[in-house]
């Protein structure tokens, strides 16, 4: 959703009609505490460069109910060399893209200037000086080094049993997987067969018996896995389990950032990547996203319901995975908020915290059984 406020053209600060390809999108009024029509929100976003903090962006956005619309109502910039503030100057009007602004950095200031935003950044300054030039410079340099933003959400589209081929070659599945039957049709029929190739060398790791191909059917096309034991056994993904399914288009991003790896640093954030399927495999895709996160350039915001892939995670870095490179949060209510809590990791794989009652049913549900058992026999015995 920063993303939105960040990487757009948009003259609202948040944007959220973007989002309806990837979620449903909610109205601003929805992310106000209480949903106060005449309310707003904060948004701290801090840049770092080489582990330091390079630039760091404070906005407030107030929402104005009568006229449907939000306004960056107050900005701070911060970068080694500047500090600069931008507070907006209510008129009788707001809705004009243009709103004015009293602008402060050190013993500089402008009293009040128009200022053109383009979400929660200004793009154009009416004022003509060095202090209007360094706005927009550190805007600049906010935008190019805020990073590519990828969503896969936690329900993935259920294949097709046919596929049009694409008119151009997707470079992401999606937000719901969308597209990675067409990656893989247009790797078919205009590539080399090299993105294929690559998603059965993962698919081998992590789903061995069983490899992927494409055929042509007229103008469509059909993704099946065959069997690597009776090549005569083939089934059309339409047909496969439904975790394999919803997997399909993690290998198809991986394979795709092993043969394109991203040219600008990318977060990819993705929800319950475990979903529909066997426990067996969580830990398979911990170690897949942790081979991604060392050679392709692409961090990772995972959400999960998964103790295994919890465990692998643990377990490297107990065989010597930097602790450094896992970051674990755990979402707490506390007194009405919500508050993301991290979770130190020693290298042994300890945590200095964890939650009661999470990831303990298997636990409990053994000492029942053993209870049970235990009485049963008693009884019988008696």
């Amino acid at each position: 959703m920063l993303s939105k406020g960040i990487m757009t053209d948009s003259p609202l600060p948040l944007d959220l009609d973007q989002l309806e390809n990837e979620i449903a999108a909610p109205s601003f009024i929805d992310l106000i505490h209480g949903m106060r029509p005449h309310g707003n929100i904060k948004i701290g976003l801090e840049f770092t460069r080489d582990g330091s903090p390079s630039l760091h962006l404070e906005a407030s956005i107030q929402n104005i109910d009568e006229w449907k619309l939000q306004v960056v109502s107050s900005l701070k910039l911060t970068t080694p060399d500047h500090e600069i503030f931008l507070e907006w100057i209510p008129t009788s009007d707001p809705r004009p893209d243009e709103r004015v602004y009293k602008v402060t950095s050190g013993a500089s200031s402008i009293a009040a200037t128009a200022i053109r935003f383009e979400g929660l950044l200004p793009v154009g300054i009416a004022e003509k000086s060095e202090l209007a030039e360094a706005v927009i410079s550190v805007a600049a340099r906010a935008r190019s080094e805020f990073s590519r933003v990828r969503y896969l959400g936690p329900f993935r589209e259920r294949p097709a049993r046919l596929h049009k081929l694409p008119s151009r070659m997707p470079q992401e599945v999606g937000p719901h997987g969308e597209s990675a039957a067409g990656m893989l049709a247009n790797d078919m029929a205009r590539g080399q067969g090299e993105l294929i190739s690559q998603v059965n060398d993962f698919l081998s790791e992590n789903l061995p018996g069983w490899t992927v191909e494409v055929t042509e059917s007229g103008e469509m096309y059909s993704i099946l896995f065959r069997s690597r034991v009776d090549k005569t056994i083939a089934v059309n993904v339409s047909d496969v389990g439904t975790g394999v399914a919803q997997a399909l288009p993690i290998f198809v991003q991986r394979a795709m950032d092993v043969l394109q790896p991203p040219n600008r640093d990318t977060l990819e954030i993705i929800e319950e990547p475990e979903l529909h399927l066997h426990p067996s495999a969580h830990a398979l895709l911990a170690d897949l996203y942790l081979a991604a996160a060392r050679t392709s350039g692409v961090r990772f915001l995972i959400e999960t319901h998964s103790e295994t892939l919890l465990l692998r995670l643990r377990r490297r870095i107990a065989e010597g995975l930097s602790p450094e490179n896992v970051a674990i949060y755990f979402v707490e209510d506390l007194g009405g908020s919500a508050t993301a809590r991290l979770i130190e990791i020693d290298p042994l794989g300890n945590l200095d915290y964890w939650p009661r009652g999470i990831f303990s049913e298997d636990l409990e549900e053994t000492r029942a059984l053993v209870s049970a058992q235990i009485d049963r026999t008693d009884s019988n015995a008696s």
